[in-house]
């Protein structure tokens, strides 16, 4: 009779062995952006809670709405990095254009910003357009390495 127990141990003797680890690889190669996808997302709950933050919500209620989007959209976008990373990472350049979208953002959406509404949005794009483009980077690094 034939021994059809299951033998914990090594898998090198696997014939998927080679192809297993090569996916693994992969996989795993590109995360080295794992430590962005943490502030992506406090960038994305930020940018989405600032204007009851900075309490610009009566003043500039077309910026409260603009905000809470887009910062919504950045927080997606990094649960989408960290699910599924291989899929994702393809749309880091979106964020390197959201970030850009929020610097000017308070002159084209809101209606005579303060200082503190600019600075807030200002801050906001460039830290979204900065890990942007270390997603961006990271995604270029793995797609060469494979």
């Amino acid at each position: 009779m034939a021994d059809v127990s299951h033998h914990r141990g090594d898998l090198a003797g696997h014939p998927d062995a080679s192809e297993m680890q090569a996916r693994y690889e992969r996989v795993l190669g590109g995360r080295d952006v794992v430590l962005v996808d943490g502030p992506v997302l406090l960038v994305g709950l930020y940018c989405a809670v600032s204007p009851w933050i900075l309490h610009f919500t009566a003043a500039q209620p077309a910026l409260v709405t603009h905000n809470l989007i887009l910062g919504i959209a950045i927080a997606l976008l990094a649960v989408g990095f960290t699910v599924t990373p291989e899929r994702m990472y393809g749309l880091s350049g979106a964020m390197c254009a959201i970030g850009v979208w929020m610097i000017i953002s308070p002159w084209i959406v809101g209606s005579s910003p303060d200082a503190g509404v600019i600075w807030n949005n200002v801050v906001i794009g460039a830290l979204t357009f900065l890990l942007g483009a270390m997603c961006v980077a990271a995604a270029s690094k793995s797609r060469r390495g494979t």
